[in-house]
């Protein structure tokens, strides 16, 4: 398996809330199934005498009683079951036909393999129904998928994850190249519990391997606590099943047990572990777990070749066929459903199938039109290109006997979670072609909550507290792009706008006015992440789609929206105080999201598939096409200002200032706002907060110009186009001239001393946060700038800048001498002229200094020319803390500060000395 595809296991999994099963008893009932049963499945639920048991009408869902029955510890069959006649083991059984008959008698549950279905690949999946609540352990989660094969051996059966990885093509000498080079991997060895069937030649085998560790869920569950949660098999069941005739979906309750609570000394010694907050007993919580076998289709869908131009999720494959022409045996080919014309001459028809999603029944009726319009808005996008009503939304009836989490359900679900506010669209492909067979969108409850009610959770950033620990770092370790928190930013961002409008005095909380927009954000978010399901990545260049002037325009943003795409990460257009109000939220589809449901969804004859994909492709560089996925946007090596998450407009470092002024109006306001009897005693933190989380992003996008260049994806058809273009010295010095007198000047961060001595934590709670902290807020986003700029990939940037420059431009390039010594000379500048400093510029100094000396002590951070123009820098620094140190007058905490920060420097320079 790839590395990719295994992190996207991983990473779905953690958040997701999948982690590990293990072998365990079965309990509860076999329940009904939606849909018809299918045929050879009834057949399958015949085991001959002595009793075979009735089998559903034609037409039917599937369905067993619930049995009620404890659950059991698992039992492998012995030698003599698995010679035992089938209908002597299945005697008194109740049986769930479908794809893969499910067998239960009394605590025991048997899966039937029938003959038709060894050696042929299948689609196996796990979701998530139940979970913990908290630190990404979430119910209505997508869990990882595999191409699986079962595999008669000589004592048994293997469930087999086949390796999609590398193909061979036809050729038989290839394929046996190959599959020798390349291995399958084993899921779970399968003892037989019977003897074939006389006439079927099915077998049984024992379902106790469902309660095994098939997802890694434990994994998750330690990342979530740093404690030693094991799976206990003896109280694990299965609960339920549901057939039809080209899926089985069998649900599973994994319980998760800690055999002891950590005594004193543990907690010394293994520090960052937490206990479960949202649990009875923190020792104890159940999983639920939904597994799904679905067939493939026998003929796969055409593949589509994948073009980086445009963002599509794909799959990846070595292809080892004999192809002259290719350098690269990798093959992209993107994820997209089987949409194919009733009537293929007509310009316009309805699909042989439509791409249908199915509303949870826990989705909120308040909810569910917005939930339905985000949907269906796709639907514009599909009818250009020649499809009438391409996807339709179907609700699920209240009681239905299906799961939307089955395989044969597209579906969006709610959930709940103490800290959730995530929403993610996975999706199941057939890595045969790409093509998608099911996909569950998963959707926090943050817009059910008004803004009265709406609490600023994890505040324990605004107090110098050690953070909890949390999944995130398992999303990062992902780059597949399937991670995707849109739901959480965009709430915060429509709190935010909420508040700035109720202070202007132009919306009522709890008014239809805000209850409208609120919708509006949910349609926009359903939007995006059902783009996810149709196979489209994030796209973090739209936003630069258009002016300023188009943002300020009511009829330009009314007509064709704030955006090129709703695949981006988009800010709100909140105005600033005394401009006019535009439309806010993205209300459609853009120009990108035609595009791109172009490329992967167009009918094209397979003759002219290539000539027609490179032809819709070639279009990148029109005005609202251009495309920037999370690669582009995520660490130090994302070179381009454009390419953001919650920015607006085609000038990034503009828009940058808008948010720093939008913060400082809400903070202005909190300040000065009179309380009211009543008053929920949070208002005042929450504003504070809300306002500071609106400054994310500021620092990058800024600190991003700073060696920064506009790069541009290669066109075949353009060969001599540059794609990279150093960012104009301008407006990197004024992006250096922003950080400096924004981010780190002490002016900036002023509150009043009453507001903050009126800040009250929740005092009903045990973990309450302490006094806020202003300069360790502010910290953060000092210490992201500096980062950045001090990171390797930026360095080596700014020195290579002259160049990528004509002649004529190299003498006015930012050097980066110039670099360090305007953040030098800026952030130290008490020093130089020996003044008192205060905390906040303390706290910068210490974080420019740490910076410091972690490149004067390891040589390797920085390229060779970057070290010997810090060690510059830092022995002129080291000439004014000697003055500032000595200088009478002073406070003893300024001294102290300059006194430690002379010695921490001197330190590192005779050390990285020494060292060279």
């Amino acid at each position: 398996m790839s590395q990719p595809r295994l992190l996207r296991i991983v990473a779905i999994m953690m958040v997701a809330g999948l982690l590990t099963p293990r072998v365990g008893g079965a309990q509860s009932a076999v329940e009904g199934a939606a849909g018809s049963a299918r045929t050879s499945g009834v057949a399958a639920c015949t085991a001959l005498p002595p009793e075979p048991v009735a089998a559903p009408a034609s037409g039917a869902g599937a369905s067993t009683p619930a049995s009620g029955t404890p659950a059991a510890k698992p039992r492998a069959p012995t030698s003599a079951e698995a010679g035992k006649p089938f209908a002597e083991v299945v005697r008194e059984a109740q049986c769930t036909p479908g794809l893969v008959p499910v067998w239960r008698k009394d605590d025991r549950v048997w899966l039937e393999i029938p003959a038709e279905l060894l050696n042929q690949p299948l689609l196996f999946s796990v979701n998530v129904s139940q979970s913990a609540g908290e630190r990404g352990l979430y119910a209505g989660q997508m869990g990882p998928n595999w191409l699986i094969e079962f595999r008669r051996t000589p004592s048994g059966m293997q469930l087999l994850a086949r390796n999609t990885d590398f193909r061979p093509g036809d050729d038989p000498a290839l394929q046996r190249t190959v599959s020798q080079s390349f291995s399958d991997s084993l899921l779970a060895a399968l003892p037989l519990a019977s003897a074939p069937h006389p006439e079927r030649k099915s077998v049984l085998i024992d379902a106790g391997f469902l309660l095994g560790d098939l997802m890694a869920y434990g994994s998750a569950v330690e990342v979530a606590y740093r404690l030693p949660f094991g799976l206990d098999r003896s109280n694990s069941s299965i609960e339920s099943a549901q057939g039809t005739d080209n899926a089985t979906s069998i649900s599973v309750r994994q319980h998760y047990v800690l055999p002891r609570l950590p005594s004193p000394s543990q907690q010394a010694s293994a520090p960052g572990w937490s206990l479960p907050s949202t649990l009875p007993d923190p020792r104890s919580f159940f999983v639920g777990v939904v597994y799904n076998f679905r067939k493939l289709p026998e003929q796969p869908m055409r593949p589509r070749v994948a073009d980086g131009r445009i963002g599509h999720f794909n799959d990846a494959y070595h292809d080892y066929s004999h192809n002259p022409k290719k350098f690269d045996p990798k093959v992209y080919i993107i994820n997209r459903w089987r949409l194919e014309k009733k009537d293929p001459a007509a310009a316009l028809s309805e699909p042989v199938q439509p791409i249908v999603y199915w509303l949870d029944q826990n989705i909120p009726e308040r909810y569910r039109a917005a939930v339905a319009a985000g949907v269906l808005e796709w639907n514009k996008a599909f009818e250009r290109i020649g499809f009438k009503n391409a996807i339709e939304v179907r609700q699920q009836p209240q009681g239905a006997d299906f799961d939307t989490l089955d395989a044969n359900h597209a579906s969006i679900r709610w959930y709940i979670g103490s800290d959730a506010s995530v929403a993610v669209g996975p999706r199941n492909a057939d890595p045969r072609s790409g093509e998608i067979i099911d996909a569950d969108i998963a959707l926090a409850d943050v817009f059910s909550r008004s803004p009265r009610q709406w609490l600023v959770e994890n505040d324990v950033n605004a107090t110098p507290a050690p953070p909890l620990p949390n999944l995130r770092s398992w999303w990062e370790r992902d780059h597949s792009g399937d991670k995707c928190h849109y739901a959480s930013e965009a709430a915060q961002q429509m709190h935010f706008a909420l508040d700035i409008l109720e202070a202007r005095g132009e919306l009522t909380p709890d008014s239809p006015e805000a209850d409208a927009f609120v919708q509006s954000v949910l349609k926009e978010t359903i939007m995006h992440e059902v783009g996810h399901t149709l196979g489209l990545k994030h796209n973090f260049r739209a936003s630069t789609a258009f002016s300023p002037a188009h943002l300020r325009n009511p009829v330009l943003t009314a007509e064709q929206g704030i955006s090129g795409s709703v695949m981006d990460y988009n800010a709100y257009n909140l105005p600033l105080r005394g401009e006019p109000r535009t439309t806010m939220v993205q209300p459609t589809l853009g120009p990108y999201d035609y595009w791109a449901i172009e490329y992967a969804y167009k009918p094209l004859p397979p003759e002219q598939e290539a000539e027609a994909l490179e032809r819709i492709a070639s279009r990148s560089h029109e005005p609202g096409l251009a495309f920037a996925d999370d690669a582009d946007v995520d660490g130090p090596n994302a070179v381009d200002p454009r390419d953001n998450r919650h920015d607006l407009g085609n000038d990034p470092m503009g828009w940058s200032e808008r948010k720093i002024r939008l913060a400082r109006e809400l903070w202005t306001h909190v300040q000065n706002r009179e309380p009211q009897p009543g008053d929920d005693v949070q208002r005042a933190r929450r504003g504070l907060v809300r306002g500071f989380r609106h400054l994310q992003g500021v620092p990058e996008i800024l600190a991003k110009h700073v060696g920064g260049m506009s790069a541009e994806r290669p066109d075949p058809k353009a060969p001599g186009r540059p794609l990279y273009r150093p960012i104009d010295a301008a407006r990197q010095r004024e992006a250096l001239r922003l950080l400096t007198t924004e981010l780190f000047e002490v002016g900036s961060f002023r509150f009043k001393p009453e507001f903050l001595a009126a800040i009250a934590p929740e005092y009903r709670e045990w973990g309450r946060p302490s006094p806020v902290s202003i300069p360790t807020l502010v910290l953060q986003y000092q210490s992201q700038a500096l980062s950045r700029i001090f990171n390797a990939g930026t360095v080596q940037r700014v020195l290579d800048t002259p160049n990528y420059l004509p002649a004529a431009q190299r003498a006015s390039a930012l050097r980066l001498d110039e670099v360090f010594q305007t953040l030098q000379d800026a952030i130290w500048k008490e020093a130089r002229n020996r003044q008192e400093v205060e905390l906040m510029r303390r706290n910068l100094q210490r974080e420019h200094l740490r910076l410091l000396v972690l490149c004067l002590r390891n040589p390797e951070a920085l390229p060779a020319d970057g070290i010997s123009l810090l060690r510059w820098h830092a022995q002129r620094l080291q000439t004014e803390l000697k003055g500032a140190a000595a200088q009478g007058g002073l406070s003893l905490m300024s001294r102290a500060h300059y006194a430690d920060s002379l010695k921490w420097l001197s330190e590192a320079l005779s050390a990285g000395m020494t060292r060279n």
